[in-house]
Parts: C-alpha cells; structure tokens; sequence
C-alpha cells in the first residue's frame, strides 16, 4: 500500500466530514500549447486557493486529477486540499484520449466510493468536470464504454457531471454524449478562472448542504464564463 493511500484512508477515520467528491478530467493534449494551458494552469490555482481558504470545503472537498494528453494520466487521487500542499501544473502534448481519461475517472470513484463505505464516512453524489478542446481520438471501444458507464450512473442518480467545452475547435457532440440530462457548455474564450471561482462556490454550496438535499446551483453565475 503506498503512502498516498495510506494517507487518504487514515484521512477518513480522523476527519469524519462528509465528503464531496469532485474529480476534473482535463484535456492537456497538444492543441491545448500556449495560452490555454496557462489559463488552465491559472484556474486550477484559483480553484484549490478558493477551496483552502473555506474551512468546510477545505475538509469536505475531496478533489482527484485526471488529464488526457497522450495518454490518461492519474495527477492527483482523491483527497482533501488540506492534504495536497500544491496545486498540480499541467503541459500541453500529445493527442486527445478522452474515453481512456473517462474510464480512469470512474474507477477512480468506485475505488474512493468503496473506501468511503468501509470507513463509514457520508459523502454527497460525486462530481466530474470533463473539459476539452477537441475531439476524442482514442480507442472508440474505451470512448463508448467510458459514455455508457457514464449514463447510466447519472440514470441512477450516482453521479453529477459537467462537459464543458474549449474554442471552436471543440466536439460538443462528444462532449453531449456523456451528459443526457444537461447539455454541454462553452467556455467563453479562455474564462477558467471565471468558471473555477464558479465551480468552488458550487462546491461551498454542496459541502454545507444535507446529503440528499437538492441543490440549486447559481445559474447566474454561469453566465460569467458560459456562452450562453
């Protein structure tokens, strides 16, 4: 057992709080050189900064990195922020793996989910950002596979997740593939920091909440990095 995982299991039998799994699987591939991945490495900061600074996100949040240039690649596995000193900084190569990224995502969770269990420690319906700039150019078997275990977990009501698109340039279709009941949003221009600062309010939100409540995300605030 590496000292990771004993570290993130250790975690749940003396930081009882309810955890809000949020995983991002982010598109790292070649077309993403130059400003957007500095944009991207930019958001990802304000993110974790945004986390940290809320004292009930900070042990409630539990945030897993996923990135798909070349190959899927695992930067960070779930666990509180208060256990990952730095945010990770992501480079720009390769192609566009997305269903092998997906597939990594969800095992990821089913792991974490089973750890959660055994623990006896509570957590909310898990969540994953999926952002792109392109088209997935994978092994189609891994792209279906990763679209059909993704339906059906948010059929069951297991799993929340948000595609969103990057540029022009970026498969919206692919991106709806994965999301049957939310249609994919495009980020306007390079505005990741704008949807970050968004998705760490949301995330406040949820760690404060019940399990099981329903959650009324600020849909004004998505027009802040959304076009719309």
């Amino acid at each position: 057992m590496t000292n990771e995982k004993l570290l993130n299991i250790e975690d749940l039998e003396n930081n009882p709080s309810t955890r809000v799994p949020v995983c991002l699987v982010l598109d790292t591939s070649g077309s993403m050189e130059g400003q957007p991945i500095s944009e991207l490495n930019e958001g990802i900061n304000c993110f974790y900064d945004a986390v940290r600074s809320d004292e009930t996100a900070l042990y409630a949040a539990e945030i897993a990195v996923v990135t798909f240039g070349g190959s899927a690649v695992l930067k960070t596995d779930f666990s509180t922020l208060e256990h990952q000193p730095d945010s990770p900084n992501f480079f720009a190569n390769g192609g566009t793996p997305m269903g092998e990224a997906m597939n990594m995502a969800l095992d990821l969770l089913e792991k974490r989910k089973g750890e959660y269990k055994a623990s006896g420690v509570d957590y909310y319906q898990p969540w994953i950002v999926l952002m792109t700039d392109g088209k997935p150019n994978g092994d189609s078997s891994e792209y279906a596979r990763a679209v059909q275990r993704t339906c059906e977990m948010i059929k069951n009501r297991k799993l929340t997740i948000f595609p969103i698109g990057i540029g022009e340039d970026a498969d919206m279709n692919a991106l709806a593939a994965f999301s049957p009941k939310r249609s994919p949003l495009k980020l306007q221009g390079l505005n990741f920091r704008e949807f970050f600062a968004w998705l760490s309010k949301s995330v406040s939100k949820v760690s404060q909440s019940t399990p099981g409540d329903k959650i009324q995300l600020d849909t004004d605030g998505i027009k802040g990095w959304a076009e719309l």
